[in-house]
Protein backbone atom coordinates (compact mmCIF):
# COMPACT_ATOMS: atom_id res chain seq x y z
CA UNK A 1 0.00 0.00 0.00
CA UNK A 2 1.07 3.22 -0.89
CA UNK A 3 1.23 6.34 1.08
CA UNK A 4 1.96 9.92 1.07
CA UNK A 5 2.48 11.75 4.33
CA UNK A 6 0.91 15.43 4.25
CA UNK A 7 1.64 16.93 7.61
CA UNK A 8 1.16 13.57 9.57
CA UNK A 9 -2.32 12.72 7.74
CA UNK A 10 -1.50 9.50 5.48
CA UNK A 11 -2.93 9.22 1.91
CA UNK A 12 -3.52 6.11 0.38
CA UNK A 13 -3.01 6.58 -3.44
CA UNK A 14 -1.89 4.24 -6.01
CA UNK A 15 -0.33 4.59 -9.80
CA UNK A 16 -0.09 2.76 -12.75
CA UNK A 17 0.52 2.39 -16.41
CA UNK A 18 2.75 5.07 -18.02
CA UNK A 19 2.69 8.21 -20.07
CA UNK A 20 1.02 11.32 -20.17
CA UNK A 21 -0.61 11.76 -16.40
CA UNK A 22 -4.43 11.52 -15.30
CA UNK A 23 -5.50 12.16 -11.87
CA UNK A 24 -9.01 10.46 -10.51
CA UNK A 25 -10.58 11.60 -7.91
CA UNK A 26 -13.68 9.80 -6.32
CA UNK A 27 -16.85 11.26 -4.90
CA UNK A 28 -18.26 11.62 -1.13
CA UNK A 29 -18.20 8.35 0.86
CA UNK A 30 -16.09 6.56 -2.08
CA UNK A 31 -12.54 5.84 -2.68
CA UNK A 32 -10.25 4.89 -5.31
CA UNK A 33 -11.93 1.62 -5.79
CA UNK A 34 -14.01 3.52 -7.91
CA UNK A 35 -11.73 2.77 -10.58
CA UNK A 36 -11.23 -0.29 -10.18
CA UNK A 37 -13.09 -1.76 -13.52
CA UNK A 38 -11.33 1.38 -15.28
CA UNK A 39 -7.88 1.28 -14.56
CA UNK A 40 -6.19 -1.19 -16.27
CA UNK A 41 -7.81 0.43 -19.81
CA UNK A 42 -6.77 4.03 -19.23
CA UNK A 43 -3.21 2.65 -17.72
CA UNK A 44 -2.57 1.44 -21.35
CA UNK A 45 -1.49 5.07 -22.70
CA UNK A 46 -0.86 6.86 -19.76
CA UNK A 47 -0.05 7.12 -16.16
CA UNK A 48 -3.18 6.60 -13.73
CA UNK A 49 -2.67 8.75 -10.31
CA UNK A 50 -5.83 7.28 -7.83
CA UNK A 51 -6.31 8.35 -4.29
CA UNK A 52 -8.14 8.50 -1.20
CA UNK A 53 -10.12 11.63 -0.16
CA UNK A 54 -9.27 12.85 3.38
CA UNK A 55 -11.79 10.80 5.70
CA UNK A 56 -11.98 8.05 2.89
CA UNK A 57 -11.04 4.81 1.88
CA UNK A 58 -7.52 3.75 3.41
CA UNK A 59 -6.59 7.45 4.18
CA UNK A 60 -6.78 8.93 7.41
CA UNK A 61 -9.49 10.27 9.43
CA UNK A 62 -7.72 13.22 11.89
CA UNK A 63 -9.50 14.06 14.47
CA UNK A 64 -9.00 17.83 14.18
CA UNK A 65 -12.14 18.42 12.03
CA UNK A 66 -9.69 21.38 10.56
CA UNK A 67 -7.46 18.98 8.57
CA UNK A 68 -10.37 18.59 6.59
CA UNK A 69 -10.82 21.84 3.61
CA UNK A 70 -10.88 22.22 0.03
CA UNK A 71 -7.77 23.90 0.18
CA UNK A 72 -6.37 20.56 1.67
CA UNK A 73 -7.29 18.44 -0.67
CA UNK A 74 -6.49 20.45 -3.59
CA UNK A 75 -3.18 20.64 -2.11
CA UNK A 76 -3.40 16.69 -1.36
CA UNK A 77 -3.48 17.03 -5.08
CA UNK A 78 -0.49 18.91 -6.43
CA UNK A 79 1.42 17.05 -3.86
CA UNK A 80 0.43 13.70 -5.63
CA UNK A 81 1.00 15.25 -9.14
CA UNK A 82 4.31 16.02 -7.50
CA UNK A 83 5.59 12.66 -6.03
CA UNK A 84 4.47 11.06 -9.89
CA UNK A 85 6.75 13.70 -11.30
CA UNK A 86 3.84 14.98 -12.85
CA UNK A 87 4.01 18.84 -13.65
CA UNK A 88 0.74 18.72 -15.47
CA UNK A 89 -1.79 16.46 -15.99
CA UNK A 90 -5.57 15.69 -16.82
CA UNK A 91 -7.78 16.67 -13.93
CA UNK A 92 -10.52 14.05 -13.35
CA UNK A 93 -13.14 13.55 -10.49
CA UNK A 94 -16.54 12.02 -10.29
CA UNK A 95 -19.47 13.77 -8.15
CA UNK A 96 -17.33 15.84 -5.29
CA UNK A 97 -14.28 14.78 -6.84
CA UNK A 98 -15.55 16.78 -10.36
CA UNK A 99 -16.38 19.32 -7.84
CA UNK A 100 -12.58 19.45 -6.72
CA UNK A 101 -10.85 19.32 -9.65
CA UNK A 102 -12.71 22.21 -10.79
CA UNK A 103 -11.17 23.83 -7.07
CA UNK A 104 -8.06 22.63 -8.33
CA UNK A 105 -7.62 24.13 -11.66
CA UNK A 106 -8.99 27.71 -10.43
CA UNK A 107 -5.58 26.85 -7.62
CA UNK A 108 -3.52 25.60 -10.35
CA UNK A 109 -4.40 26.22 -13.75
CA UNK A 110 -1.01 25.43 -15.52
CA UNK A 111 -1.02 22.26 -14.20
CA UNK A 112 -4.37 21.25 -15.74
CA UNK A 113 -3.67 19.79 -19.20
CA UNK A 114 -7.40 18.99 -19.38
CA UNK A 115 -10.31 18.30 -17.34
CA UNK A 116 -12.63 15.34 -17.33
CA UNK A 117 -15.79 15.90 -14.94
CA UNK A 118 -18.15 12.63 -14.04
CA UNK A 119 -21.78 12.90 -12.96
CA UNK A 120 -20.63 16.27 -11.14
CA UNK A 121 -21.72 19.98 -10.87
CA UNK A 122 -20.21 23.06 -10.53
CA UNK A 123 -22.00 24.29 -7.28
CA UNK A 124 -24.53 27.12 -6.39
CA UNK A 125 -24.37 30.83 -7.59
CA UNK A 126 -27.46 31.85 -5.01
CA UNK A 127 -27.27 31.34 -1.18
CA UNK A 128 -30.52 29.64 -0.93
CA UNK A 129 -29.59 26.93 -3.24
CA UNK A 130 -26.15 26.89 -1.74
CA UNK A 131 -27.90 27.02 1.88
CA UNK A 132 -29.55 23.56 0.75
CA UNK A 133 -26.74 21.79 -0.37
CA UNK A 134 -24.97 22.56 2.52
CA UNK A 135 -28.66 21.41 4.61
CA UNK A 136 -28.11 18.00 3.39
CA UNK A 137 -23.94 18.01 3.81
CA UNK A 138 -25.08 18.02 7.36
CA UNK A 139 -27.42 15.58 7.39
CA UNK A 140 -25.05 13.40 6.11
CA UNK A 141 -22.57 14.46 8.93
CA UNK A 142 -25.15 13.69 12.24
CA UNK A 143 -26.33 10.59 10.30
CA UNK A 144 -22.24 8.92 10.32
CA UNK A 145 -21.90 10.70 13.54
CA UNK A 146 -24.36 8.59 15.24
CA UNK A 147 -23.08 5.33 13.51
CA UNK A 148 -20.06 6.58 15.34
CA UNK A 149 -16.41 4.50 14.56
CA UNK A 150 -13.15 6.21 13.21
CA UNK A 151 -14.29 5.53 9.51
CA UNK A 152 -17.74 7.23 10.09
CA UNK A 153 -16.11 9.91 12.32
CA UNK A 154 -13.87 11.02 10.10
CA UNK A 155 -16.52 11.15 6.92
CA UNK A 156 -18.98 13.54 9.06
CA UNK A 157 -15.96 16.12 9.35
CA UNK A 158 -15.53 15.47 5.19
CA UNK A 159 -19.00 16.44 5.12
CA UNK A 160 -18.92 19.42 7.18
CA UNK A 161 -15.26 20.27 5.48
CA UNK A 162 -15.00 19.27 1.65
CA UNK A 163 -18.54 18.66 0.44
CA UNK A 164 -20.38 21.78 2.02
CA UNK A 165 -19.63 24.80 -0.21
CA UNK A 166 -19.22 28.59 1.09
CA UNK A 167 -19.10 30.52 -2.47
CA UNK A 168 -20.20 30.69 -6.16
CA UNK A 169 -16.02 30.68 -7.25
CA UNK A 170 -16.23 27.16 -8.96
CA UNK A 171 -19.79 28.13 -10.93
CA UNK A 172 -18.21 31.79 -12.26
CA UNK A 173 -14.93 30.63 -13.24
CA UNK A 174 -16.60 27.80 -15.97
CA UNK A 175 -16.37 30.63 -18.67
CA UNK A 176 -12.55 31.01 -18.06
CA UNK A 177 -11.66 27.51 -18.29
CA UNK A 178 -9.34 27.25 -21.06
CA UNK A 179 -8.23 23.79 -21.59
CA UNK A 180 -10.03 20.76 -23.37
CA UNK A 181 -12.97 19.36 -20.70
CA UNK A 182 -14.81 16.47 -20.88
CA UNK A 183 -18.31 16.23 -19.12
CA UNK A 184 -19.55 12.60 -18.49
CA UNK A 185 -23.03 11.64 -16.93
CA UNK A 186 -25.39 8.66 -16.75
CA UNK A 187 -28.41 9.42 -18.47
CA UNK A 188 -30.41 8.27 -15.85
CA UNK A 189 -28.61 10.09 -13.06
CA UNK A 190 -31.17 12.57 -13.28
CA UNK A 191 -29.70 15.27 -10.27
CA UNK A 192 -26.74 15.76 -12.25
CA UNK A 193 -28.07 15.77 -16.19
CA UNK A 194 -28.96 19.54 -15.89
CA UNK A 195 -25.36 20.50 -14.11
CA UNK A 196 -23.79 18.33 -16.83
CA UNK A 197 -25.51 20.48 -20.10
CA UNK A 198 -25.04 23.89 -18.05
CA UNK A 199 -21.27 23.04 -17.68
CA UNK A 200 -21.17 22.09 -21.18
CA UNK A 201 -22.78 25.44 -22.43
CA UNK A 202 -20.40 27.24 -20.29
CA UNK A 203 -17.03 25.64 -20.61
CA UNK A 204 -15.82 26.99 -24.26
CA UNK A 205 -15.18 23.48 -26.15
CA UNK A 206 -16.48 21.40 -23.47
CA UNK A 207 -17.76 17.87 -24.90
CA UNK A 208 -20.79 16.12 -23.74
CA UNK A 209 -21.11 12.56 -23.60
CA UNK A 210 -24.28 11.31 -21.92
CA UNK A 211 -23.58 7.28 -21.13
CA UNK A 212 -26.50 4.96 -21.91
CA UNK A 213 -27.79 2.89 -19.45
CA UNK A 214 -26.23 4.48 -16.26
CA UNK A 215 -26.92 5.93 -13.39
CA UNK A 216 -24.34 8.07 -10.81
CA UNK A 217 -21.44 6.02 -11.76
CA UNK A 218 -21.41 5.48 -15.49
CA UNK A 219 -17.85 4.37 -14.99
CA UNK A 220 -19.24 1.23 -13.01
CA UNK A 221 -22.64 0.58 -15.06
CA UNK A 222 -21.06 0.80 -18.19
CA UNK A 223 -17.20 0.62 -17.75
CA UNK A 224 -16.28 -0.25 -21.86
CA UNK A 225 -18.27 2.87 -23.27
CA UNK A 226 -16.65 4.56 -20.51
CA UNK A 227 -13.46 3.61 -21.31
CA UNK A 228 -13.94 4.53 -24.90
CA UNK A 229 -15.24 7.55 -24.04
CA UNK A 230 -12.46 8.75 -21.88
CA UNK A 231 -9.80 7.24 -24.00
CA UNK A 232 -10.45 8.73 -27.14
CA UNK A 233 -10.58 12.55 -25.12
CA UNK A 234 -6.99 11.56 -23.64
CA UNK A 235 -5.71 10.54 -27.16
CA UNK A 236 -7.22 14.05 -28.24
CA UNK A 237 -5.82 15.91 -25.17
Amino acid sequence: MSELARDGVRIHYEIRGSGPALLLTHGFTGSSALYEKNVAALARANTVITWDIRGHGRSDCPADPAAYTVPLSVADMAALLDLAGAERAVIAGHSLGGFLSLEFHLAHRSRVAGLILIDTGPGYRSDGPRAGWNERAERFARDFEAKGGERALGLARAARGILAQHDGRVLESLPTIAVPTLIVVGEHDTPFLAGSRYMSDKIPGAKLAVIADAGHSPNIDQPEEFARVVSGFLSDT
